[in-house]
Protein backbone atom coordinates (compact mmCIF):
# COMPACT_ATOMS: atom_id res chain seq x y z
CA UNK A 1 0.00 0.00 0.00
CA UNK A 2 1.40 3.51 -1.00
CA UNK A 3 2.06 5.49 2.12
CA UNK A 4 -0.20 8.37 2.84
CA UNK A 5 0.39 11.43 1.13
CA UNK A 6 0.03 14.99 2.97
CA UNK A 7 -2.78 16.82 1.81
CA UNK A 8 -2.34 19.64 -0.44
CA UNK A 9 -1.97 23.20 0.87
CA UNK A 10 -4.33 25.41 -1.08
CA UNK A 11 -3.45 28.39 -2.91
CA UNK A 12 -2.42 31.43 -0.90
CA UNK A 13 -4.96 34.44 -0.66
CA UNK A 14 -4.07 37.05 -2.89
CA UNK A 15 -1.94 40.55 -1.60
CA UNK A 16 -5.00 42.46 -1.76
CA UNK A 17 -7.29 40.13 0.94
CA UNK A 18 -4.66 39.59 3.02
CA UNK A 19 -3.90 43.56 3.02
CA UNK A 20 -7.72 44.31 3.80
CA UNK A 21 -7.34 41.35 6.49
CA UNK A 22 -4.50 43.49 8.18
CA UNK A 23 -5.33 44.68 11.84
CA UNK A 24 -3.32 47.61 11.35
CA UNK A 25 -4.17 50.52 9.56
CA UNK A 26 -2.73 50.63 6.04
CA UNK A 27 -2.84 52.65 3.19
CA UNK A 28 -1.10 51.71 -0.15
CA UNK A 29 0.18 54.93 -2.08
CA UNK A 30 0.75 54.84 -5.80
CA UNK A 31 3.70 57.15 -7.53
CA UNK A 32 2.95 60.72 -6.78
CA UNK A 33 1.91 60.04 -3.07
CA UNK A 34 -1.84 59.26 -4.40
CA UNK A 35 -3.65 56.88 -2.27
CA UNK A 36 -4.59 53.69 -4.53
CA UNK A 37 -5.88 51.25 -1.22
CA UNK A 38 -7.04 51.98 2.13
CA UNK A 39 -7.68 48.69 4.44
CA UNK A 40 -10.73 48.74 6.97
CA UNK A 41 -8.47 49.52 9.36
CA UNK A 42 -7.23 52.44 7.73
CA UNK A 43 -10.68 53.75 6.91
CA UNK A 44 -11.33 53.58 10.71
CA UNK A 45 -8.30 54.94 11.84
CA UNK A 46 -8.75 58.42 9.29
CA UNK A 47 -12.71 58.43 9.57
CA UNK A 48 -12.90 57.93 5.64
CA UNK A 49 -14.01 55.39 3.24
CA UNK A 50 -11.96 54.27 0.49
CA UNK A 51 -13.73 55.49 -2.13
CA UNK A 52 -13.46 59.19 -0.08
CA UNK A 53 -10.03 58.54 0.06
CA UNK A 54 -8.93 56.64 -3.81
CA UNK A 55 -7.20 59.41 -5.63
CA UNK A 56 -6.28 61.80 -2.99
CA UNK A 57 -2.58 62.94 -1.58
CA UNK A 58 -1.70 61.50 1.36
CA UNK A 59 -0.32 65.01 3.04
CA UNK A 60 -3.59 66.36 2.56
CA UNK A 61 -5.13 63.33 4.41
CA UNK A 62 -2.18 63.23 6.79
CA UNK A 63 -0.13 66.12 7.64
CA UNK A 64 2.52 66.34 9.61
CA UNK A 65 3.35 69.06 11.92
CA UNK A 66 7.06 68.94 11.47
CA UNK A 67 7.48 69.67 7.43
CA UNK A 68 11.20 68.43 7.53
CA UNK A 69 10.18 65.90 9.15
CA UNK A 70 7.05 65.24 6.80
CA UNK A 71 9.21 65.54 3.67
CA UNK A 72 11.43 62.88 4.92
CA UNK A 73 8.78 60.24 5.62
CA UNK A 74 6.88 60.76 2.64
CA UNK A 75 9.89 61.30 -0.22
CA UNK A 76 11.97 58.97 1.21
CA UNK A 77 12.73 55.52 -1.08
CA UNK A 78 13.73 53.81 2.03
CA UNK A 79 11.70 52.61 4.95
CA UNK A 80 11.53 54.88 7.80
CA UNK A 81 9.21 54.75 11.00
CA UNK A 82 8.54 57.85 12.95
CA UNK A 83 6.80 57.59 16.48
CA UNK A 84 4.83 60.21 18.68
CA UNK A 85 5.06 62.66 15.84
CA UNK A 86 2.30 65.34 15.84
CA UNK A 87 0.10 65.26 12.96
CA UNK A 88 -3.08 66.90 11.68
CA UNK A 89 -5.79 64.17 10.17
CA UNK A 90 -8.29 65.12 7.66
CA UNK A 91 -11.56 66.08 9.97
CA UNK A 92 -10.38 64.72 13.25
CA UNK A 93 -7.54 67.80 14.04
CA UNK A 94 -4.08 67.50 15.69
CA UNK A 95 -3.36 63.36 16.75
CA UNK A 96 0.14 62.00 18.40
CA UNK A 97 0.36 58.97 15.61
CA UNK A 98 2.89 56.33 14.40
CA UNK A 99 3.75 56.26 11.09
CA UNK A 100 6.04 53.88 8.89
CA UNK A 101 6.27 53.86 5.24
CA UNK A 102 7.82 50.92 3.33
CA UNK A 103 8.42 50.83 -0.14
CA UNK A 104 7.00 48.20 -2.47
CA UNK A 105 10.09 45.66 -3.83
CA UNK A 106 10.45 45.74 -7.55
CA UNK A 107 7.27 48.29 -8.23
CA UNK A 108 9.34 52.00 -7.75
CA UNK A 109 7.37 54.81 -6.58
CA UNK A 110 4.64 52.27 -4.77
CA UNK A 111 4.68 52.60 -1.11
CA UNK A 112 2.66 51.44 1.61
CA UNK A 113 2.00 53.48 5.37
CA UNK A 114 0.81 51.80 8.21
CA UNK A 115 -0.79 54.58 10.94
CA UNK A 116 -1.37 54.09 14.38
CA UNK A 117 -2.27 56.33 17.62
CA UNK A 118 0.93 56.32 19.87
CA UNK A 119 -1.51 56.63 22.81
CA UNK A 120 -2.36 52.74 21.98
CA UNK A 121 0.66 51.30 22.52
CA UNK A 122 1.81 51.62 25.77
CA UNK A 123 5.30 49.05 25.52
CA UNK A 124 6.58 47.78 29.06
CA UNK A 125 3.54 48.29 30.81
CA UNK A 126 0.43 46.52 31.55
CA UNK A 127 -2.95 48.04 33.66
CA UNK A 128 -3.08 46.70 37.24
CA UNK A 129 -5.53 47.60 39.85
CA UNK A 130 -4.60 49.74 42.85
CA UNK A 131 -1.85 52.12 40.44
CA UNK A 132 -2.81 55.88 40.67
CA UNK A 133 -3.61 56.40 36.69
CA UNK A 134 -4.37 52.75 36.41
CA UNK A 135 -0.91 51.18 35.02
CA UNK A 136 1.93 50.01 36.66
CA UNK A 137 5.00 49.93 34.67
CA UNK A 138 7.48 47.42 33.53
CA UNK A 139 10.46 49.69 34.14
CA UNK A 140 9.08 50.68 37.59
CA UNK A 141 8.34 47.15 38.94
CA UNK A 142 12.34 46.12 37.47
CA UNK A 143 14.02 49.18 39.28
CA UNK A 144 11.94 48.03 42.67
CA UNK A 145 12.60 44.18 42.08
CA UNK A 146 16.12 44.61 40.95
CA UNK A 147 17.71 48.09 43.66
CA UNK A 148 17.40 46.17 46.75
CA UNK A 149 19.71 43.06 45.70
CA UNK A 150 21.84 45.37 43.66
CA UNK A 151 22.51 47.05 47.16
CA UNK A 152 23.81 44.58 48.51
CA UNK A 153 25.71 43.00 45.94
CA UNK A 154 27.94 46.45 46.27
CA UNK A 155 27.81 46.15 49.71
CA UNK A 156 29.08 42.84 49.70
CA UNK A 157 31.96 43.67 47.56
CA UNK A 158 32.98 46.33 49.40
CA UNK A 159 33.17 44.62 52.60
CA UNK A 160 35.26 41.76 50.48
CA UNK A 161 37.51 45.15 49.37
CA UNK A 162 38.78 45.50 53.06
CA UNK A 163 39.90 42.26 53.12
CA UNK A 164 41.97 41.13 49.86
CA UNK A 165 44.44 42.58 47.83
CA UNK A 166 46.39 42.64 44.86
CA UNK A 167 44.14 41.25 41.60
CA UNK A 168 41.19 39.69 43.94
CA UNK A 169 40.98 43.62 45.12
CA UNK A 170 40.81 44.78 41.58
CA UNK A 171 37.83 42.69 41.00
CA UNK A 172 35.92 43.69 44.21
CA UNK A 173 36.30 47.69 42.38
CA UNK A 174 34.71 46.02 39.12
CA UNK A 175 31.59 44.08 40.84
CA UNK A 176 31.37 47.74 42.90
CA UNK A 177 31.87 49.81 39.47
CA UNK A 178 29.55 47.29 37.39
CA UNK A 179 26.79 48.01 40.10
CA UNK A 180 27.06 51.42 39.88
CA UNK A 181 26.46 51.71 35.86
CA UNK A 182 23.13 49.07 36.32
CA UNK A 183 21.98 51.14 38.55
CA UNK A 184 22.27 54.01 36.69
CA UNK A 185 20.45 52.58 33.70
CA UNK A 186 18.19 51.41 35.83
CA UNK A 187 17.68 55.07 36.84
CA UNK A 188 17.43 56.52 33.64
CA UNK A 189 14.87 53.55 32.89
CA UNK A 190 12.26 55.28 35.53
CA UNK A 191 12.93 58.53 34.90
CA UNK A 192 12.01 57.56 30.64
CA UNK A 193 8.77 56.14 32.61
CA UNK A 194 7.45 58.37 34.80
CA UNK A 195 4.25 59.63 34.08
CA UNK A 196 4.80 62.68 35.62
CA UNK A 197 6.54 65.96 34.82
CA UNK A 198 8.29 68.48 37.13
CA UNK A 199 7.19 71.68 37.67
CA UNK A 200 7.92 74.46 35.47
CA UNK A 201 9.37 78.10 36.63
CA UNK A 202 11.94 80.87 35.36
CA UNK A 203 14.48 80.16 34.55
CA UNK A 204 18.03 81.67 33.59
CA UNK A 205 19.01 79.83 30.95
CA UNK A 206 22.79 80.72 30.53
CA UNK A 207 23.12 80.26 34.73
CA UNK A 208 21.77 76.44 33.83
CA UNK A 209 24.28 76.20 30.59
CA UNK A 210 27.41 77.26 33.30
CA UNK A 211 25.92 74.73 36.16
CA UNK A 212 26.19 71.99 33.25
CA UNK A 213 29.56 73.00 32.32
CA UNK A 214 30.63 73.09 36.42
CA UNK A 215 29.25 70.04 37.03
CA UNK A 216 31.23 68.06 34.20
CA UNK A 217 34.28 69.60 34.73
CA UNK A 218 33.85 68.55 38.53
CA UNK A 219 33.25 64.94 38.01
CA UNK A 220 36.86 65.12 36.35
CA UNK A 221 37.16 66.77 32.61
CA UNK A 222 40.42 65.36 30.90
CA UNK A 223 43.45 67.76 29.99
CA UNK A 224 43.32 68.19 26.01
CA UNK A 225 39.23 67.87 26.02
CA UNK A 226 37.72 71.15 23.95
CA UNK A 227 36.76 73.97 26.26
CA UNK A 228 33.37 74.94 26.09
CA UNK A 229 33.12 77.97 24.05
CA UNK A 230 30.42 80.63 24.70
CA UNK A 231 28.31 82.29 22.06
CA UNK A 232 25.39 83.60 24.64
CA UNK A 233 22.98 86.23 23.98
CA UNK A 234 22.71 88.32 27.17
CA UNK A 235 19.59 90.15 26.02
CA UNK A 236 17.54 87.03 26.00
CA UNK A 237 14.33 86.87 29.30
CA UNK A 238 14.35 83.61 31.04
CA UNK A 239 12.73 80.25 29.71
CA UNK A 240 10.09 78.49 31.20
CA UNK A 241 10.89 75.00 32.15
CA UNK A 242 12.62 73.23 35.04
CA UNK A 243 16.16 73.61 36.07
CA UNK A 244 16.84 70.25 37.65
CA UNK A 245 16.03 68.90 33.54
CA UNK A 246 17.86 71.72 31.74
CA UNK A 247 20.69 70.82 33.78
CA UNK A 248 20.14 67.16 32.67
CA UNK A 249 19.80 67.65 29.03
CA UNK A 250 22.83 70.13 28.96
CA UNK A 251 25.20 67.09 30.53
CA UNK A 252 23.69 64.60 28.22
CA UNK A 253 24.58 67.40 25.20
CA UNK A 254 27.95 68.88 26.67
CA UNK A 255 29.12 65.04 27.35
CA UNK A 256 28.50 63.58 24.18
CA UNK A 257 30.25 66.84 22.65
CA UNK A 258 33.41 65.96 24.53
CA UNK A 259 33.46 62.26 23.55
CA UNK A 260 32.54 63.12 19.58
CA UNK A 261 35.73 65.11 19.88
CA UNK A 262 38.29 63.00 21.99
CA UNK A 263 39.36 62.14 18.53
CA UNK A 264 39.63 65.59 16.55
CA UNK A 265 42.33 67.61 15.56
CA UNK A 266 41.37 70.82 17.31
CA UNK A 267 38.38 70.15 19.01
CA UNK A 268 35.84 72.60 19.66
CA UNK A 269 32.61 72.82 21.10
CA UNK A 270 30.39 76.22 21.03
CA UNK A 271 26.93 76.86 23.20
CA UNK A 272 24.70 79.23 21.47
CA UNK A 273 21.99 81.25 22.74
CA UNK A 274 19.70 82.77 20.16
CA UNK A 275 16.22 84.45 20.10
CA UNK A 276 14.84 82.85 16.39
CA UNK A 277 11.14 84.07 15.56
CA UNK A 278 8.29 81.92 13.85
CA UNK A 279 9.12 78.27 15.34
CA UNK A 280 5.93 76.94 16.97
CA UNK A 281 5.05 73.82 18.66
CA UNK A 282 1.46 72.39 19.06
CA UNK A 283 0.16 71.56 21.92
CA UNK A 284 -2.28 68.56 21.68
CA UNK A 285 -3.55 69.10 24.96
CA UNK A 286 -4.98 72.49 24.38
CA UNK A 287 -5.30 72.42 21.01
CA UNK A 288 -3.12 75.73 20.42
CA UNK A 289 0.52 76.71 19.34
CA UNK A 290 3.20 77.44 21.74
CA UNK A 291 5.83 79.74 20.55
CA UNK A 292 9.31 78.64 20.84
CA UNK A 293 11.48 81.76 20.31
CA UNK A 294 14.66 80.79 22.56
CA UNK A 295 17.39 78.43 20.84
CA UNK A 296 20.68 76.61 22.34
CA UNK A 297 22.78 75.42 19.94
CA UNK A 298 25.35 72.30 20.85
CA UNK A 299 27.65 72.58 18.46
CA UNK A 300 30.95 70.19 17.98
CA UNK A 301 33.32 69.71 15.53
CA UNK A 302 33.84 65.78 15.94
CA UNK A 303 32.81 63.00 13.29
CA UNK A 304 29.26 63.09 13.39
CA UNK A 305 26.45 60.28 14.72
CA UNK A 306 27.00 57.39 12.38
CA UNK A 307 24.65 58.00 9.56
CA UNK A 308 22.78 54.67 10.11
CA UNK A 309 21.14 55.41 13.07
CA UNK A 310 21.04 59.22 12.61
CA UNK A 311 17.10 59.38 12.37
CA UNK A 312 16.74 57.33 15.47
CA UNK A 313 18.84 59.13 17.88
CA UNK A 314 16.25 59.75 19.98
CA UNK A 315 14.82 56.14 20.82
CA UNK A 316 15.40 54.14 23.22
CA UNK A 317 18.13 51.56 22.77
CA UNK A 318 19.61 53.03 19.50
CA UNK A 319 23.36 54.25 19.78
CA UNK A 320 26.12 54.02 17.91
CA UNK A 321 28.93 53.99 20.42
CA UNK A 322 30.16 50.68 21.77
CA UNK A 323 30.10 51.15 25.53
CA UNK A 324 26.35 53.20 25.23
CA UNK A 325 22.98 51.72 26.14
CA UNK A 326 21.15 54.14 24.17
CA UNK A 327 19.06 56.04 26.79
CA UNK A 328 20.81 59.44 27.11
CA UNK A 329 19.29 60.91 24.58
CA UNK A 330 15.66 59.38 24.49
CA UNK A 331 15.98 60.97 28.01
CA UNK A 332 16.99 64.28 26.54
CA UNK A 333 13.58 64.53 24.71
CA UNK A 334 11.64 63.61 26.90
CA UNK A 335 12.79 65.51 29.18
CA UNK A 336 12.50 68.89 26.93
CA UNK A 337 8.73 67.68 25.64
CA UNK A 338 8.11 67.97 29.44
CA UNK A 339 8.53 71.50 29.23
CA UNK A 340 6.89 72.04 26.18
CA UNK A 341 9.79 72.42 24.19
CA UNK A 342 11.94 70.91 21.12
CA UNK A 343 14.83 68.96 20.77
CA UNK A 344 16.35 68.51 16.77
CA UNK A 345 20.04 67.39 15.11
CA UNK A 346 21.75 68.24 11.79
CA UNK A 347 24.49 67.19 10.47
CA UNK A 348 26.92 70.24 8.35
CA UNK A 349 29.06 67.84 6.90
CA UNK A 350 30.32 70.88 4.39
CA UNK A 351 31.39 72.53 7.69
CA UNK A 352 32.11 69.53 9.89
CA UNK A 353 29.88 70.05 12.53
CA UNK A 354 27.33 68.46 14.16
CA UNK A 355 24.16 70.79 15.92
CA UNK A 356 21.92 69.89 18.27
CA UNK A 357 19.15 72.31 18.49
CA UNK A 358 16.71 72.90 22.20
CA UNK A 359 13.45 75.11 21.25
CA UNK A 360 12.23 76.67 24.58
CA UNK A 361 9.55 78.62 25.53
CA UNK A 362 9.99 82.34 27.59
CA UNK A 363 8.66 83.06 30.79
CA UNK A 364 5.54 85.32 31.30
CA UNK A 365 3.99 86.78 34.10
CA UNK A 366 1.60 83.53 34.28
CA UNK A 367 4.70 81.41 35.11
CA UNK A 368 5.30 83.29 38.50
CA UNK A 369 1.09 82.46 39.71
CA UNK A 370 1.35 80.22 42.87
CA UNK A 371 0.78 76.67 42.59
CA UNK A 372 3.05 73.59 41.89
CA UNK A 373 3.19 70.32 39.60
CA UNK A 374 0.23 70.10 37.36
CA UNK A 375 -1.95 73.72 38.65
CA UNK A 376 1.61 75.45 38.07
CA UNK A 377 2.51 74.04 34.62
CA UNK A 378 -1.30 75.01 33.39
CA UNK A 379 -1.36 78.55 34.56
CA UNK A 380 2.25 79.58 33.37
CA UNK A 381 1.31 77.48 29.57
CA UNK A 382 -2.19 80.08 29.53
CA UNK A 383 0.29 83.32 30.27
CA UNK A 384 2.57 81.74 26.84
CA UNK A 385 -0.62 80.91 24.90
CA UNK A 386 -2.46 83.81 25.46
Amino acid sequence: MAPDQPDAIPPAPDARRMLLSLPQAVVLLAPGQKISMANPAAEQFLGQSQRRLLGRSLVDVVALDDERLMQRVYESDAPITARQVDAHVLGQGSRRIDIATTPVMDAPGWMMVTLADSATVEPLGQSMPGDGDGRLRGPEVLAHEIKNPLAGIRGAAQLLARKVEGSDRALTILIADEVDRIAKLIDQMQTLSRRTADPVEPCNLHETIRRASTILSAAGAEDGKARIEEEFDPSLPPVLGSAHGLVQVLINLLSNAREATQATDNPRIIVRTRFVSGLQLHATDRGKAVRLPIEVRVSDNGPGIDPSVRDQIFEPFVTSKKTGQGLGLALVRKLVRDMNGRITHDRDEAAGWTHFRLHLPIATMGASLGGTGRSRRKSAQDAING
